[in-house]
């Protein structure tokens, strides 16, 4: 059991306090947020209030932090965390641009603390089933992968929110959404070599859009696509492309919600499989492997590379819309395969 500590009780850090609670393998003791007026929820989940991240990394008590904090926040509360010991949860993204995430992870394996990531995406059925036929050669050669992940949930952000702000939320819904879906496409397809992004503002944030289209190549060859919405009824669906088989997991509510998702493999024979997944609680599922990375007992399965190579990704795709030209992702390797 590690003891651990919230800092930010917007959505999603009240959304992990309630997710989390009831686990034999993470007790969160203790709640980091400027706004008094929520201490009232972590009075009513048991939880030592705090007004300031310091004083949590003083605290010999606390072994690891949860960071649900404004996106610029993130690098300097992960290297802060590193420096005191404590390990760090980090929620998406890691960083908004590749050296600071280069930076978070170095201090993090300097320090000799597990640096775990909000994407919590990887531990649905669906999509682990689609990683297996990709590895095991199922689908053939890799051809093309779409991806739309949109919904409504912020869609009536208030004006001056910290998710309105182009500083913290860069390229309409590549930080809320989008950077979910190259964080599969790394894991899955390797590394992006090159993105083209668009955005749009339809119908609200008009400082950094309510639409983002993102077309990228693969260093494998392999190109792709994906969408974000922020203003549209739930829509997600994840389609990979081989040259023997296509596989289609659409999901049927959100992954904070309990409920199904469908995936279909069409095989060029003409043969199709469809199976049904039941929900399950991918947010906890994270960070009780964060837990057991934390206290020996597994690795936790997201490799440095993939953790800088999506913050390169990130990087470039806003530069992309900002400019509207093509951008390079510069490559990146995994310093744990360094040669010595």
């Amino acid at each position: 059991m590690i003891r651990v500590a919230v800092a930010g009780l917007g959505w999603w850090g009240k959304h992990i306090v309630r997710r989390m609670a009831g686990s034999e393998l993470v007790r969160i003791t203790t709640a980091v947020e400027t706004n008094p007026a929520l201490a009232s929820f972590a009075a009513e989940h048991g939880l030592d209030f705090r007004s300031t991240l310091d004083e949590v990394l003083r605290d010999g008590e606390i072994d690891a932090v949860i960071l649900c904090t404004p996106h610029s926040a993130h690098t300097g509360q992960v290297l802060a965390a590193a420096a005191a010991g404590k390990h760090v949860f980090c929620e998406k993204p890691l960083a908004l641009t590749r050296a600071d995430a280069a930076r978070s992870v170095a201090a993090c394996s300097d320090a000799g603390v597990v640096l775990g990531i909000g994407h919590e995406r990887r531990y649905e059925p669906g999509m682990a089933e689609i990683a297996r036929l990709v590895r095991e050669g199922e689908l053939g050669t890799i051809m093309h992968v779409e991806a739309d992940f949109s919904h409504d949930k912020l869609a009536n952000v208030p004006p001056g929110d910290w998710r309105t702000a182009p500083k913290d939320a860069p390229a309409a819904g590549m930080t809320a959404m989008g950077i979910h879906l190259t964080d599969a496409f790394v894991h899955l397809f390797g590394p992006i070599a090159e993105v083209f992004a668009m955005t749009a503002s339809r119908v609200t944030y008009p400082d950094n859009g309510d639409v983002l289209s993102v077309q990228c190549r693969f260093a494998s060859g392999a190109t792709g696509h994906l969408n974000a919405i922020l203003v549209t009824p739930l829509y997600i669906n994840f389609v990979v492309f081989g040259s023997d088989a296509w596989a289609e997991l659409r999901n049927h509510t959100h992954p904070d919600t309990p409920g199904p998702s469908t995936l279909t493999v069409q095989h060029r024979d003409g043969r199709r499989d469809v199976r049904q997944f039941a929900w399950t609680d991918t947010v906890r599922a994270n960070i009780e492997q964060f837990a057991r990375a934390v206290t020996g007992e597994a690795p936790y399965p997201f490799t440095d590379a993939e953790k800088i190579g999506n913050i390169a990704a990130l990087e470039a795709i806003c530069q992309s819309a900002a400019t509207g030209q093509a951008v390079p992702v510069p490559p990146h390797a995994d310093p744990a395969k360094a040669p010595a």
